[in-house]
């Protein structure tokens, strides 16, 4: 689907002319186009990227292939951006889509396989207040990576829930089977994150440097904003990934002590059995001449025995604290 806005001396003038004459639109004076690609099929990817605006055929290569990370390219007159959003779904884990940007001297061109809030929220803002003035297409830009980061929060929280949900139930009775995917399904999406938060952050300052014409100087302290926030979850997701693993740590502590205590019981159960073992094997040996065998109070001296030996033993036992 095509969605256009067009903008005469900054101000928003209509929305959604005619396909074929956007060219001419471009040519004159004043005037400033947005064209977002949502869902776009071939026929419609070919008269935008490769008719309208003629992009180099290597940045559409780019743009109709997804791309595993953010990146940054300048030609002559525009400048071809790859970022991601957090995938607009129910989704219980963490997934982004990929947003492609170009940007121009006086047009924006966005480009998305699926729905994305953030574009469709700036294109309802956009279209419905004509009081808004727009002077560059970069105003656009910002303001789309900019609800693009603000979205990253929710996917944050929920990440930060299931981190909470692993520490109680680490300090609970939670079983190996439940922990261990748990901890590996959320260590890939904090890295995940982080393979994707990083990159576009050093997009944001590239582009905060205002080294490019295509960037007004107005538009830099937005930007360097962006690059604070992008640095922000980068550093919350490198944290709790280091806490998560912290969290792994101490349950396997744990584990290890539960089984030292177990075994240490176990250790001690068998050393109470001394006693009796000593005296049923030394009254268990078949010599022909035992005096004890015929001593009329032999069974009463020999449990008598085993329950001092097993008493003593035990005593001993509780004083070293063993058990």
């Amino acid at each position: 689907m095509i969605t256009t806005l067009v903008f005469r001396d900054t101000r928003f003038a209509h929305q959604n002319p005619p396909v074929e004459s956007l060219a001419a639109l471009r040519a004159e004076a004043g005037v400033l186009i947005w064209v977002d690609l949502s869902e776009p099929t071939d026929d419609e990817i070919k008269q935008i990227l490769e008719t309208t605006f003629a992009f180099h055929p290597l940045a559409i290569e780019d743009c109709v292939a997804d791309s595993p990370f953010p990146k940054l390219e300048e030609y002559d007159d525009y400048l071809y951006l790859v970022m991601h959003a957090v995938a607009s779904t129910e989704k219980k884990h963490f997934t982004t889509t990929e947003v492609d940007i170009f940007l121009g001297r006086n047009f924006l061109v966005t480009f998305h396989r699926h729905p994305l809030r953030p574009i469709q929220a700036t294109l309802e803002r956009y279209s419905r207040t004509t009081g808004v003035q727009v002077r560059g297409p970069d105003r656009f830009a910002h303001s789309i990576l900019d609800l693009i980061v603000e979205a990253y929060q929710p996917a944050m929280d929920k990440l930060h829930q299931e981190l909470e949900a692993i520490e109680e139930g680490v300090l609970k009775d939670i079983s190996a089977d439940d922990l261990f995917p748990r901890v590996v399904a959320l260590r890939k999406q904090l890295s995940a994150l982080r393979q994707i938060v990083r990159p576009q952050r050093e997009i944001a300052t590239n582009l905060a440097e205002g080294k490019t014409k295509l960037i007004r100087s107005v538009m830099v302290p937005y930007l360097r904003d962006l690059s604070e926030d992008l640095v922000r979850i980068e550093t919350q997701a490198s944290a709790w990934a280091e806490q998560l693993i912290l969290s792994f740590r101490v349950y396997l502590n744990k584990s290890s002590h539960e089984a030292n205590a177990g075994i240490r019981v176990l250790t001690g159960i068998t050393a109470l059995t001394i006693p009796v073992l000593l005296v049923s094997g030394w009254f268990g040996m078949n010599f022909e001449h035992m005096y004890e065998l015929g001593s009329k109070h032999g069974y009463l001296a020999s449990a008598a025995l085993t329950l001092a030996g097993t008493v003593g033993m035990l005593a001993f036992m509780r004083r070293k604290h063993w058990l």
